[in-house]
């Protein structure tokens, strides 16, 4: 592996990415050899809670299976936010349970996110993809012991750079999510930014993946 891909909604098929699929439970496609699955809060139906839930915890047990996600909190939907509280702990426990990494959609929830790690004492690392916001929240986060997740946001929005430069380097990880852009364009202007080398960059990934997902890296 070269290149790690953290989220996506696409599979490629290069040699030299390991990509970290996002799947959702009534749509599983067996031919994807990484992923993730989980209740998206935009596409929570109460009626299937339950075998979603189901379609989650069987798949956990998969080595394939890398984590689980994207899930989350999401105040800018019609979802209820309770609704989507008692769905994510209901993952979280499942995460636990399984000692997989958890992918998080978060939409201005992250002081909520935030309490329901704490509340829940929950020790398997959770990431937060697609980071777009500040020092300050980033910080809060880091502090609180998510990891960050960048890609689209890095591409498109120069504001941030200093964000991105601040995080610690053992707490990023970088994805594309559902942007035309490769990952090797994420990588390289994260490298950049990081005022290092994208060999020194793809050491730092490494490392970080090897810590969050407990496995080797061609493993």
């Amino acid at each position: 592996m070269e290149f790690f891909n953290f989220h996506t909604h696409q599979f490629t098929n290069q040699s030299n990415v390991l990509e970290l699929v996002n799947q959702y439970p009534q749509e599983f496609d067996s031919s994807i050899p990484f992923y993730s699955i989980g209740i998206h809060p935009w596409y929570i139906k109460e009626d299937t809670i339950d075998a979603d839930l189901k379609i989650i915890e069987e798949k956990l047990q998969s080595k394939n299976c890398l984590a689980i996600g994207e899930c989350g909190l999401d105040k800018r939907i019609e979802v209820a936010l309770e609704l989507q509280i008692a769905v994510f702990e209901k993952q979280l426990i499942l995460a636990e349970k399984y000692n997989k990494p958890v992918v998080i959609h978060c939409v201005a929830a992250f002081q909520e996110v935030i309490e329901i790690k704490k509340r829940m004492k929950i020790s398997v690392p959770m990431i937060i993809h697609g980071f777009s916001k500040n020092s300050q929240i980033a910080s809060q986060l880091i502090k609180e012991d998510f990891y960050l997740s960048f890609g689209k946001y890095l591409l498109r929005n120069p504001d941030l750079k200093t964000v991105f430069q601040s995080i610690p380097n053992d707490h990023f990880l970088l994805e594309t999510d559902t942007i035309e852009e490769n990952i090797n364009q994420v990588y390289n202007l994260a490298a950049e930014y990081k005022n290092i080398t994208v060999k020194e960059l793809q050491e730092v990934i490494s490392s970080n993946y090897k810590y969050i997902f407990k496995r080797e890296v061609n493993s």
